[in-house]
C-alpha cells in the first residue's frame, strides 16, 4: 500500500452518461466552480454497434462525435481557464481521429491544449494468433456460441492506469478507445493522491465512484422508482463525486439545480448492471460491494463508504461486433372501434405478404420477425391487461441476410395506410431505412495480449497490463438475510413497490434487477418472497434461463440476475425492452403479503 499523499478530496464531475446525453451536464458542472475534473462516458455494448457500422461509411468515424462539437467546443475556453482536466472514452473505436477532432476546435478557438490518446484496445491484429491459442475457437461469454470469424470491431477493455500515466505526462485531455466505463473517474484518482496500482481497496473505492457517475443523472434522480419526490426534471443536476485519499467519497451536485441526492437514488445506481456484487470485475481491481454502506451526509449530498478490493483477473473482456445482415422496424398508429385486433392482423399480415415476395425471389425467408402492439402491455406477457384501446401503434421488426429484401419490406410497409384497416394513420416520416445488423459479442483474452500506449506530442508510452493479476477466487460467502417469522394476525397483500426500490439494466442478453428495502427490517420478508424461482416464474414469458440472487447487506438489498432475459440482448434483440430497462418495473408490481398493520409508506402513481 502507497504512504498516503495528504492531498486534498479530488471533486469529479460526471457530464455524460451515454452517447446521445443532454448537452447540459458538462456547461453546469464547469461554471459551477466546484469540480477539478470533468469525465464523459460514452460507450455501451450497443454504442460499439454504432461506431462500427458508422466507420464501415466513413474510415474517419468511430468516435462519440458529440464530445468534440458541441459539447467541448461549448466548455473548452472555461475549461482552459479554470485548469480542468478532461478524461473521456469518446474515441470509442478510432480515438485518433476523436484527438484530431478536438485539437482541430481548439485551434479555431485559439486554445492551447494538450492532447492524449491510449490505445492497445484493438485487438483485431491478434486475433489469429488468439484463436490458435484457445484451440481454434474463441467462446462468447453470453451463450457460448463461437465467437465469429469475421469481426468488424475488437477491442479489449482497458483499465485506469493508462490514463493516470497520461495525465502523469501532463495532458490537460485524455482520450479512450474501449476502457471500461470507471476508469475515466478511477484514472484521475490514481494520478491524484499517487496510489499503488496494489491498492486495492482505495481502487475499489475509486472504481465505485466511477460506477456511481458514469451514467450521468441516474445518480442524482434519473430513473429513480419514487420519480414524482424528484424537483425539476428540467434543470436536473449531474453528478459530482467529492473523493477522499482512503477510496471513500461524498455524492452530490451542483447547488440550486433539480434532481435528488439520496442513499436510495445513489443505491439504485450502485445496483445497476453489476452482476455478481462480490465479484465486479474490472482490469485494475475486483470490488466487492456487498458491506458498502450510505449515508445523508447533508442536503443532496450522500457519503459512500466501505467497498472492499482484491486483486484484478489474469483475463480482459474484449467487446466484440459483426455483421450479421440488415434490420428494418416499421411503426403505423391504428385508431377506432377494435384498434387492437386491426393492428395485429396489419402486422401479421404485413410479414406474411413480403416473406412471400422474399421468397419467391429465391432470397430466403426472414432470420427473425417480431410484432408488437404498442399501447397492449406487450411486456407484461400473461398480466396484460385485457382494457379496450382506441389508439395503439403496430411495430413490426424483420431482420434478413440480403439488404434487398429488406428494401422490399420498407417499401410495402407503407402499403396498409389504404390496403387493409380503417383508421390506418400516423405522423410523417418517409418509408424509414435498412440498416446493418450488427451484433456484439464478447470474450475473454490473456492480458498479456493487450499492450496499452499513451500518446502525448511525440512521447510513446508503454503501460504494462498483467503485474498486479491473480488468479479469481470466488467472494467469501456472506449470511443470508435473517429467517423471515410472520406474526400471527391479519395480513395484506401489496405490491412490492410499497416495500422496495428498484433499477434493472442489461449485460448483453442478461437482465439485472437491482432491490433495495425501504425500511432495513423489511428485507427479511422481501428475501422470503422474492425467490429467484418466483422470479423466474414472474418473467416466464421472456427469461429462458437461470435467475442467481446476490445478498448486499450494507444497503439491504438484493441483486438479481436473469440469464438468456432479453432476446439477445442489444441490437440483437427485436424487442420493445431490448436493454432491460423496463425489466425493474416490471417487478415492482409482483405482489407480496405483508402483516396488515404494516405502516406502510405512501408511493407513487397507483400505489398511493
Amino acid at each position: 500500500m502507497s504512504t498516503p499523499s495528504n492531498r486534498p478530496p479530488l471533486r469529479i464531475g460526471g457530464a455524460s452518461g451515454f452517447w446521445g446525453d443532454s448537452s447540459l451536464g458538462a456547461p453546469q458542472l464547469v461554471n459551477s466552480g466546484l469540480i477539478d475534473v470533468l469525465v464523459f462516458d460514452y460507450l455501451a455494448e450497443t454504442t460499439m454497434a454504432i461506431l462500427a457500422a458508422a466507420q464501415r461509411k466513413n474510415p474517419e468515424a468511430g468516435f462519440a462525435t458529440d464530445f468534440v462539437d458541441p459539447v467541448m467546443r461549448q466548455v473548452l475556453p472555461e475549461v482552459v481557464k479554470r485548469g480542468i482536466k478532461v478524461v473521456t472514452n469518446a474515441g470509442g473505436i478510432h480515438p485518433q481521429a476523436c484527438a484530431r477532432a478536438l485539437a482541430k476546435v481548439a485551434d479555431e478557438l485559439g486554445l492551447s491544449v494538450k492532447i492524449a490518446i491510449v490505445e492497445g484496445d484493438d485487438v483485431r491484429a491478434a486475433l489469429p494468433a488468439l484463436r490458435e491459442a484457445a484451440g481454434g475457437t474463441l467462446v462468447d461469454l453470453v451463450g457460448s456460441q463461437p465467437v465469429p470469424a469475421n469481426l468488424l470491431s475488437a477491442n479489449a477493455y482497458l483499465g485506469a492506469e493508462p490514463i493516470a500515466r497520461a495525465l502523469d505526462a501532463g495532458a490537460d485531455i485524455v482520450i479512450t478507445g474501449r476502457s471500461v466505463d470507471s476508469a475515466v473517474t478511477l484514472g484521475a484518482l490514481i494520478h491524484h493522491f499517487g496510489w499503488s496500482m496494489t491498492d486495492f481497496d482505495r481502487l475499489a473505492g475509486a472504481s465505485l465512484a466511477g460506477h456511481i457517475i458514469e451514467c450521468g443523472c441516474q445518480a442524482t434522480g434519473g430513473l429513480f422508482t419514487d420519480w414524482d419526490t424528484v424537483p425539476d426534471w428540467t434543470h436536473i443536476g449531474y453528478p459530482i463525486v467529492e473523493c477522499a485519499e482512503d477510496g471513500s467519497f461524498t455524492v452530490t451536485k451542483v447547488p440550486g439545480t433539480g434532481g435528488l441526492v439520496s442513499p436510495a437514488t445513489v443505491g439504485e445506481q450502485l445496483l445497476y448492471e453489476i452482476g455478481d456484487p462480490g465479484a465486479y470485475l474490472l482490469p485494475d481491481v475486483t470490488c466487492d460491494f456487498r458491506q458498502v454502506t450510505m449515508v445523508q451526509a447533508g442536503p443532496d449530498r450522500v457519503h459512500v463508504a466501505g467497498v472492499r478490493g482484491s486483486a484484478p483477473p489474469e483475463t480482459l473482456k474484449v467487446s466484440a461486433t459483426t455483421l450479421v445482415g440488415w434490420r428494418c422496424d416499421g411503426m403505423t398508429v391504428i385508431v377506432g372501434i377494435d384498434a387492437v385486433a386491426k393492428a395485429r392482423r396489419t402486422g401479421e399480415s404485413l410479414v406474411q405478404r413480403t416473406r412471400e415476395m422474399i421468397l419467391a425471389r429465391g432470397w430466403g425467408d426472414f432470420s427473425a420477425t417480431r410484432v408488437e402492439v404498442i399501447g397492449t402491455e406487450t411486456l407484461y406477457g400473461p398480466r396484460a391487461t385485457s382494457a379496450q384501446l382506441r389508439e395503439v401503434i403496430v411495430r413490426v421488426a424483420v431482420r434478413h441476410p440480403k439488404k434487398e429484401a429488406l428494401e422490399l419490406f420498407t417499401r410495402e410497409k407503407a402499403a396498409p395506410g389504404t390496403s387493409w384497416s380503417p383508421g390506418t394513420t400516423g405522423p410523417g416520416g418517409g418509408r424509414g431505412s435498412v440498416s446493418p445488423h450488427i451484433v456484439p459479442c464478447a470474450f475473454l483474452i490473456p492480458r498479456s495480449a493487450v499492450q496499452p500506449v499513451v500518446k502525448l506530442g511525440d512521447q510513446a508510452i508503454a503501460v504494462p497490463m498483467a503485474t498486479t493479476a491473480r488468479p479469481l477466487a470466488a467472494p467469501a460467502p456472506l449470511p443470508d438475510p435473517a429467517a423471515w417469522k410472520a406474526p400471527a394476525g391479519a395480513t395484506q397483500t401489496v405490491p412490492l413497490v410499497r416495500l422496495a426500490w428498484g433499477r434493472s439494466g442489461d449485460k448483453g442478453d442478461i437482465s439485472n434487477i437491482g432491490l433495495i428495502a425501504r425500511r432495513p427490517e423489511w428485507l427479511p420478508l422481501l428475501w422470503a418472497q422474492v425467490t429467484p424461482e418466483r422470479v423466474q416464474d414472474w418473467f416466464a414469458h421472456m427469461v429462458k434461463g437461470r435467475v442467481d440472487r446476490h445478498h448486499l447487506p450494507g444497503l439491504h438489498a438484493m441483486n438479481l440476475v436473469m440469464h438468456q432475459a432479453l432476446d439477445g440482448g442489444g441490437p440483437a434483440s427485436l424487442r420493445l425492452d431490448p436493454l432491460g430497462k423496463g425489466m425493474a418495473q416490471l417487478l415492482l408490481e409482483m405482489p407480496i403479503t405483508v402483516p396488515a398493520d404494516w405502516d406502510l409508506p405512501a408511493q407513487v402513481g397507483l400505489y398511493r
